[in-house]
C-alpha cells in the first residue's frame, strides 16, 4: 500500500524566476547553458523544474573542481593559477565555454564560496562570482557576498543568476 505524499515546490521564488527566464528565453528563440561550481548543478535543476524546458535549456555543466573546469570549459589554468576558481576571470571563461562547447546562445556561470570553510579575508565565505555570456560577444560579471549558510549562499546565487538571465534578456531586446 502507498503513502500519499503532497509535494510542494522548492522554492517559489526559484520556480517563478526561471518560469520567466524560460518564457524570456522561448520567446527570443534562444537556448540557455549554466555552468555551475558552488551550486552543484541547481541552476539546471531550477530550469529543468519547469514544464517544457526542453525547448530553452541546452544543458548544464557541474564543474566543481579545478579540472572539470578546465576540461569541459576550457578554462586556463593560468586564470586558475593567478586569479583562483573563485573569481570573475574564471567565472567569465566558465561562461564562455559554455556557449563554446554548446548549442547555447546564452550562458550563466556561477562560481563562490559557499561555506562554511574554504573563505579567507580576501575571499570570505559568501563570495560568488558570476558571469553571463551572450547573445554573441557580450558578457557581464559581478561578484557579489551573500550572508547565510550554505544552503541560504548556493539558494541566493541561484535566485541571482536567474534574475541576471533575465537582465541579459531584457538589454537584448
Amino acid at each position: 500500500m502507498g503513502v500519499n505524499v503532497t509535494l510542494t515546490p522548492i522554492n517559489h521564488t526559484l520556480t517563478t524566476l526561471a518560469t520567466l527566464a524560460g518564457a524570456r528565453l522561448k520567446a527570443r528563440g534562444m537556448k540557455l547553458a549554466a555552468a555551475e561550481s558552488c551550486t552543484g548543478g541547481w541552476i539546471a535543476m531550477a530550469v529543468t523544474a519547469v514544464a517544457g524546458s526542453s525547448e530553452w535549456f541546452e544543458r548544464g555543466f557541474v564543474t566543481y573542481s579545478n579540472e572539470a573546469k578546465q576540461e569541459m570549459l576550457g578554462v586556463e589554468k593560468t586564470t586558475l593559477d593567478s586569479q583562483g576558481a573563485v573569481s570573475e576571470r574564471t567565472a567569465r571563461e566558465m561562461a564562455q565555454g559554455a556557449i563554446s562547447h554548446s548549442k547555447a546562445q546564452i550562458a550563466v556561470a556561477v562560481t563562490g564560496i559557499a561555506g562554511p570553510g574554504g573563505g579567507s579575508a580576501a575571499k570570505p565565505v559568501g563570495t560568488v562570482c558570476f558571469a553571463w555570456a551572450g547573445p554573441g560577444p557580450r558578457l557581464r560579471c559581478e561578484t557579489r557576498l551573500f550572508q547565510g549558510d550554505r544552503e541560504q549562499v548556493r539558494r541566493y546565487t541561484v535566485i541571482a543568476a536567474l534574475q541576471g538571465i533575465i537582465e541579459v534578456l531584457e538589454e537584448n531586446q
